[in-house]
């Protein structure tokens, strides 16, 4: 009698809390549609509380957490509920509703993982196949951009590379053609002293100069001097005849 009064006890305990998941499970459904997501998600973990092992509840969490973009929370969720359900077609859904959640974290690669899982339990599942096939094309473009970055990052750089060895010739070449003007200059500089040294200078006689010059004029003068004492002596011997 006493393990009866306990079992009765249990099952009156059981179905109390039983009643209380199902009632929160259908305040959270009704706050789901009238699209109060963070109100149907205290509604879904109350329900949680009253009953850990309620698939419904997890399931409806996890769509509620999606809807309000909480995707790493409703990942993680469907994850657990995933692995843990032994309902093939509830497993495939939370597969199906974990790619979803990744795909929106743009987790590609987790997210094609994650259907490919669904479509093995469900190979039927058109939708499933549908967003597989729409997360393998979006990692192609991502891969196929990445690709494209890595291209242009490349050629950036090469051009930099290019610039910088341009601009290095550049200088050389300045610094060439600096050195070649200046050594330019001083053969030049170097060219104008020894044409000055050479050039004579005006009205700068040297004093052999002067007295040859000095000379000279001596000698020009004692010869018009001697002319003229001779054209004297000449005139002085001509005979002047009287006319009378």
């Amino acid at each position: 009698m006493r393990y009866v009064i306990l079992l009765l006890l249990f099952s009156l305990t059981y179905f109390s809390f039983a009643q209380e998941e199902r009632k929160h499970i259908r305040e959270g459904n009704k706050l789901y549609e009238k699209e109060k997501f963070d109100e149907a998600t205290e509604s879904y973990k109350k329900a949680l509380e009253k009953n850990a092992a309620s698939e419904k509840a997890d399931f409806n969490l996890g769509d509620a957490l999606y809807k309000q973009q909480k995707f790493a929370e409703s990942a993680q969720q469907f994850q657990q509920l995933a692995e843990k359900t032994t309902n093939n077609q509830l497993k495939a859904s939370a597969y199906h509703n974990l790619g979803n959640s990744l795909l929106q974290a743009q987790k590609l690669e987790e997210s094609i993982a994650a259907y490919k899982k669904a479509l093995r339990i469900n190979p039927k599942d058109d939708e499933t196949r549908y967003n597989l096939a729409y997360a393998q094309k979006k990692l192609k473009e991502k891969q196929q951009q990445e690709q494209k970055d890595k291209d242009k990052e490349k050629k950036d750089e090469e051009n930099k590379d290019k610039d910088k060895d341009k601009e290095k010739n550049e200088n050389k070449d300045n610094k060439d053609e600096d050195k070649k003007n200046e050594e330019n200059k001083e053969n030049q500089d170097k060219k104008d002293g020894e044409q000055k040294e050479q050039k004579p200078q005006p009205n700068k006689l040297s004093k052999e100069d002067a007295q040859r010059m000095l000379d000279a004029l001596n000698n020009k003068e004692k010869e018009v001097q001697a002319k003229l004492k001779k054209e004297k002596e000449n005139a002085k011997k001509i005979k002047i005849e009287k006319d009378w």
